[in-house]
C-alpha cells in the first residue's frame, strides 16, 4: 500500500510540476534556515554542559553600586579565595583562577637558538583546586603534584605540541619554559584540551604559588587587598549538594563586610558578591565569560529561532494555500477513490506520503545548501560551527522531526479537507458546494494575511535597526574619528624615552598632522576608573569617576571640545585633571567655568580642576555618558597608545598608506621585538556595533527570503485564480471591460489582504522595535515613514508579483477562452 502511495504521488507531482516546484522551494528555504539556525543555537547552547557536576559549580562574581549607578565584575578580590577556605561552610571545592596577559615565551634549545613565541594568549594562575573542579584527562603528570611549587607550569596537549612538536607528553616533562624574559618555569604536566564547546581557553597554566616569589605576578593578583578588584581574577565554587546558593551568597557578603567594613565616607555606594551558574558564563554580558572573554546573547540566539519559525510557517502556508486551491482539480479522483473502495483514513495517508515525499526532497537540498550558508555568514558566526551528519547524532534527530513536522503541519489540513469528499456530489461536479468553498476560501486568505504579516515585520525590523546603525556611525560623539590612527606600544621593556623617539618620528613624518602619546582613545572597550570625593563645605560627593590618560596633545588631537578653563600642558602632572561637563553638573555646576580650581579628593591627594571639556561618549551609544577626568599620561605607565592625526588624502591618493609604512619602518627600529600593529580610529569606533550590523544582515536575508516565499505563493494561487476565472475575463472582455479593469479586478482583494496585514503589523512592530531600542541609552526615533514604507513597498512587490499572471490573462483573446462554450 505505502508503494502504491509513493507511485500516486509522484504521478501527481508530475501533473502539478511548476506548484510542485514552488512547494519545494518554499520549504527548502524554510528548513534551511532552520537547519543552519539549529546549528548555532545548539552550538552556543552547549557551553561547558560536559563539565562532571556542572549544575552545582558557580563563579563568584563582584557586584557595585555607586550612588545609585549599577557596576559588575566578573571577577573578585585578592584575598577572597584563601579567605573562603576557613569561613565559608556549604563549599564542596572552590578555586582561583587569573587570567593573564599575552605573554612572551621563550624555549631554551641547548646551544641551538631558542624557539620564540610572540604575545601567546591564554595564560593563567591555577592550582591543583582548579583540576579538582574541571576535570581534565592527565596525558602526563598528576593534579596532585603538578602545581605544588612555584614556577610550575602545565600545558594542554594543543599547546604542548606548539612549544615541543617532537617530543613525546613524557619527554616534555622536566622542559623549561621562560614566559617575559624572567620567568623561568619548569613543565610538569600535560593535559588533555578540553573537545568539547568551552569557555574555558587555558592553554598555560602557572603555579599560583609563584605569586609569592615573582614580584610581577603578585602585584597584578593582589592577595591582600580587599578593596581591589579585576575581572582577570576569577574564583569558582563547587556547592555541597544539599546547600543552598542564597546561604552562600549571605556567608561571602558577611565574610566581605568582616574584613572590609564600609566607611562613613562609603555612604550611598555597596559592593557585594553573588553566584553565577555556569550555564551562565557564556550568555552574562555584565560578567563576561573570562577577562576579554566573549559571550553570547540568548535574546538574539531566541530571535534566531523566531525567525526560523517563521521562515518554516511562510513555507508551510504556501503547501496549504496551494494544496486547498487545486482541491477541485483532485476531487473527481477522490470520488473514483472512494467508488472504488478507498476510506478516509487511506486517502488521509496518500495525501500526508504526497506532502512527505516534498518535505524529503526540500529536506535533501537545504542539508546540500547548508554548508554554503554557514559559509555565507562565516563572518559573524563561529567557525567551529559546521555540518556532519556522521558526527552530530542530535542533528540527525532534528532532522527527522523536522520532516515528521513539516510534513505533518503542512499536510494534515489538507488532507482532511480533500479526504473529505462525497463520492455522489463529486462525480456529479458539485465537490464545491457553498461551504467548502467559504471555508478554504476564508483559510487562504487568512494564511495569506499571515505571511503579509512576516513579511512586512521583518521589512519593518529591518529599516529600523538599519536606521539605528547609520545614527550610531553618524552620530556626533564629541570628538573626531576620521583620519586617525592609534598604535598601542609594547609594555616589555618600553621607556618613556624609547615613546618619545617613536613619537618624534612619527611627528617628522609628512603626512602627520598632530601626534599624542596618551592611553586609551576617547571612546574605547578599556575601562579604567577610581572612586573620588568633593568636597564642598556642606556635603560629600562620591563618585566613580572614569578616567583618560593623555598628554598636552590629546584633546587637540581628537578636536575636543574645551568649554571652561584650560587643557593639559607640558610641566603638568597628575595633580591636574580636566573634567567633562557631566562630572561638572554632577558636583553642581550648571556653570562649567565655576568647576575650573576646585579641588577632588582621590586617594586622600588633591587633584586640582584645570579645564572642563564638553561631553564626549567613552563607549558605545549603549551606554550613556558618565563621570570622567582626562589626566596626565605620567611616566609610571610604561606601555602607551600612540594617537596620529593624518593629513587630509588626495582623492585616489596614497598618502596614509605610505604615512603608515614610515611608521612601520620606525616601530622596527625602536622595537625589534615586536609586531607593529595599528588601527584607524573609525573602523574601532564602527566595532561597537558589530552586533546590530550582524543582526541587520540577518534582518535583511530573512527580509529577502520572507519576500520570496510569500510571492511564490502569491504567484502560484495567481495562476490558479486566473486559470478558474479565464472564462469570466473572456466575457468581460466581450463586453467590453479594458485590461485595467480586468487587472484591478484580479488585484483589489489582494490589496486589501495587504491592507489588513498591514493594520495588524503595524502595533506589533513598533512595540518590538521599541523594546530592542531601549539598549541604547542614546537611540533614533521609530519614525513614520518607517511602517509606511514597509507597507508600500509590500504592497508594490505583491503587485508585481501578480502583475506577471494578472496581465496575462487580461490581454489573452477572448475568443479562445470561450471557443469552448
Amino acid at each position: 500500500m505505502i508503494k502504491s502511495y509513493f507511485k500516486t504521488a509522484i504521478r501527481s507531482f508530475r501533473h502539478h510540476k511548476l506548484f510542485t516546484f514552488i512547494n519545494i522551494i518554499g520549504l527548502s528555504i524554510g528548513i534551511s534556515a532552520a537547519l543552519v539556525i539549529y546549528l548555532i543555537v545548539h552550538y552556543d547552547f552547549t557551553f561547558d554542559k560536559f563539565h562532571k557536576d556542572g549544575d552545582r559549580i558557580y563563579r563568584v562574581v563582584s557586584n557595585y553600586s555607586f550612588q545609585g549607578e549599577p557596576g559588575y565584575n566578573g571577577g573578585v578580590c585578592g584575598p577572597l579565595p584563601d579567605a573562603v577556605k576557613n569561613e565559608i561552610t556549604g563549599l564542596e571545592r572552590s578555586a582561583p583562577v587569573f587570567t593573564l596577559d599575552q605573554f612572551s615565551a621563550v624555549i631554551p634549545n641547548g646551544t641551538k637558538a631558542p624557539a620564540k613565541f610572540k604575545n601567546e594568549k591564554n595564560t593563567v594562575l591555577a592550582d591543583e583546586r582548579y583540576f579538582k573542579i574541571f576535570q581534565y584527562k592527565w596525558l602526563a603528570g598528576s593534579a596532585k603534584t603538578s602545581l605544588k611549587g612555584p614556577y610550575q607550569v602545565v600545558l594542554t596537549s594543543d599547546q604542548a605540541k606548539v612549544y615541543f612538536p617532537s617530543l613525546t607528553y613524557d619527554q616534555m616533562l622536566g622542559r623549561q619554559i621562560i614566559f617575559e624574559d624572567t620567568l623561568k618555569t619548569t613543565v610538569t604536566g600535560i593535559v588533555q584540551q578540553f573537545t568539547g564547546n568551552t569557555d574555558f581557553y587555558f592553554k598555560d597554566f602557572i603555579s599560583f604559588i609563584t605569586i609569592n616569589s615573582a614580584r610581577s605576578l603578585r602585584d597584578q593578583v593582589q592577595p591582600t587587598e580587599w578593596g581591589s578588584t579585576t575581572s582577570a581574577s576569577a574564583f569558582f565554587v563547587i556547592l555541597s549538594p544539599k546547600a543552598k546558593v542564597a546561604n552562600i551568597e549571605g556567608q561571602l557578603n558577611a565574610l566581605l563586610k568582616k574584613r572590609n567594613p564600609p566607611r562613613p565616607e562609603d555612604k550611598g555606594n555597596k559592593s557585594s558578591f553573588s553566584l553565577q551558574p555556569l550555564s551562565d558564563l557564556h550568555f552574562n554580558e555584565k560578567y563576561g565569560a573570562f577577562d576579554n572573554g566573549n559571550v553570547a546573547s540568548k535574546n538574539t540566539l531566541y530571535g534566531l529561532l523566531v525567525i526560523a519559525a517563521f521562515l518554516l510557517a511562510l513555507g508551510c502556508i504556501n503547501f496549504i494555500n496551494l494544496t486547498t486551491a487545486q482541491a477541485s482539480q483532485r476531487a473527481k479522483e477522490i470520488g473514483i477513490r472512494k467508488t472504488m473502495g478507498s476510506t478516509r483514513p487511506q486517502l488521509i495517508g496518500q495525501f500526508l506520503s504526497e506532502t512527505f515525499l516534498i518535505t524529503l526532497v526540500a529536506v535533501t537540498i537545504s542539508i546540500a545548501s547548508t554548508p554554503a550558508v554557514l559559509k555565507l555568514f562565516s563572518d559573524f558566526i563561529s567557525k567551529n560551527i559546521t555540518m556532519n551528519l556522521l558526527g552530530q547524532p542530535g542533528l540527525i534527530v532534528f532532522i527527522i522531526l523536522l520532516i515528521i513536522t513539516v510534513s505533518l503541519v503542512s499536510g494534515i489540513y489538507p488532507a482532511l479537507v480533500l479526504s473529505n469528499y462525497k463520492p455522489v456530489t463529486v462525480l456529479k461536479n458539485q465537490a464545491y458546494n457553498g461551504t467548502n468553498t467559504t471555508r478554504n476560501a476564508w483559510l487562504r486568505k487568512s494564511l495569506t494575511v499571515t505571511q503579509f504579516i512576516i513579511a512586512q515585520f521583518f521589512i519593518m525590523a529591518t529599516l529600523l535597526v538599519s536606521k539605528q546603525i547609520f545614527y550610531a556611525l553618524h552620530k556626533e560623539l564629541g570628538f573626531k574619528k576620521d583620519a586617525i590612527v592609534y598604535i598601542s606600544t609594547p609594555y616589555k621593556n618600553n621607556t618613556t624615552s624609547k615613546k618619545q623617539v617613536f613619537a618624534n618620528k612619527i611627528k617628522a613624518i609628512t603626512q602627520v598632522e598632530k601626534v599624542s602619546v596618551g592611553g586609551a582613545p576617547p571612546a574605547s572597550d578599556q575601562t579604567n576608573s577610581t572612586e573620588v570625593t568633593y568636597k564642598d563645605g556642606k556635603k560629600e560627593i562620591k563618585t566613580d569617576l572614569q578616567l583618560k590618560n593623555a598628554d598636552e596633545n590629546y584633546i587637540n588631537v581628537y578636536q575636543i571640545k574645551l568649554i571652561a578653563g584650560r587643557g593639559l600642558r607640558i610641566g603638568d602632572t597628575t595633580g591636574q585633571m580636566v573634567i567633562n561637563n557631566t562630572y561638572a553638573k554632577m558636583l553642581g555646576f550648571t556653570d562649567p567655568a565655576k568647576a575650573v580650581g576646585k579641588f577632588i579628593d582621590w586617594n586622600k591627594k588633591n587633584k586640582e580642576i584645570i579645564g572642563v571639556v564638553a561631553d564626549f561618549y567613552e563607549r558605545s551609544l549603549h551606554e550613556p555618558i558618565k563621570p570622567l577626568a582626562i589626566i596626565y599620561h605620567g611616566n609610571q605607565y610604561n606601555n602607551g597608545t600612540m594617537h596620529v592625526a593624518l593629513k587630509p588624502q588626495t582623492a585616489g591618493g596614497n598618502e596614509w598608506k605610505q604615512a603608515i609604512a614610515s611608521m612601520e619602518r620606525s616601530w622596527k627600529a625602536i622595537y625589534p621585538d615586536d609586531d607593529f600593529q595599528y588601527s584607524f580610529y573609525d573602523e574601532s569606533i564602527a566595532k561597537f556595533y558589530e552586533s546590530e550590523q550582524h543582526t541587520s544582515k540577518l534582518l535583511t536575508w530573512a527580509t529577502g527570503l520572507s519576500i520570496l516565499i510569500s510571492c511564490l505563493g502569491l504567484l502560484g494561487l495567481a495562476i490558479y485564480t486566473t486559470g478558474r476565472r479565464t472564462k469570466e475575463i473572456g466575457v468581460r472582455k466581450v463586453l467590453g471591460a479594458t485590461v485595467a479593469q480586468i487587472v484591478t479586478l484580479l488585484s483589489t482583494e489582494l490589496v486589501m489582504l495587504v491592507a489588513i496585514s498591514f493594520v495588524v503589523v503595524t502595533p506589533i512592530s513598533w512595540w518590538v522595535m521599541n523594546q530592542w531600542m531601549q539598549n541604547f541609552a542614546d537611540k533614533t526615533t521609530i519614525s513614520w515613514w518607517i511602517f509606511v514604507l514597509s507597507g508600500a513597498g509590500m504592497l508594490l512587490t505583491a503587485l508585481l508579483t501578480l502583475s506577471f499572471q494578472t496581465v496575462k490573462a487580461a490581454i489573452a483573446n477572448p475568443v479562445k477562452s470561450l471557443r469552448s462554450e
